[in-house]
């Protein structure tokens, strides 16, 4: 019997996860028991990557980075902005500014305030965060024709959106 992960394979891992935020603060996730079909329900590359090969009782550290989560923090999104058409009871250091302009939600975190201007950055909240995850291989076994064609499926709805 092959017990080695490769596509089609139903693999079950348990793992846990120390996220970090841009600003080196981080975050334990409980460990939990996770159960997919190999290369039809995408994971993150690091991840897949590492299982690759990887039989049941293995253990592996894999480290995230910001882009393969939810994407790398990028400074040119910092700009200085006037504080005229702002509501000023909104502006507050450290915080996030939200307000609909012309149809359209603006929204940013305030870094800095001065007299006349607001130092923004338009970064989505979850940009720069990576990950350590630690897991180990619980099993792997022959994914069923019924539970592959599920795993398409189900992939296919997260895909639009609808799962």
């Amino acid at each position: 019997m092959n017990d080695r992960i490769e596509l089609d394979k139903k693999v079950t891992i348990k793992f846990s996860m120390v996220t970090r935020l841009p600003d080196g603060t981080t975050k334990t996730q409980p460990e939990r028991i996770f159960t997919f079909i190999y290369g039809v329900e995408s994971q993150i590359p690091s991840l897949e990557n590492a299982l690759k090969g990887a039989r049941p009782g293995d253990r592996k550290r894999v480290e995230v980075p910001p882009a393969e989560l939810y994407g790398e923090h990028d400074p040119s999104l910092i700009r200085e902005i006037p504080r005229q058409g702002l509501i000023k009871q909104r502006i507050k250091e450290g915080r996030y500014y939200r307000q609909i302009k012309r149809g359209s939600l603006v929204s940013f975190k305030i870094l800095e305030v001065t007299p006349k201007a607001v130092l923004a950055d338009f970064n989505p909240p979850t940009a720069g965060i990576s990950a350590t995850v630690d897991l180990e291989v619980i099993s792997v076994v022959d994914a069923t024709e019924k539970e592959i064609n599920r795993a398409i499926e189900d992939q296919n709805r997260r895909q639009i959106g609808c799962g």
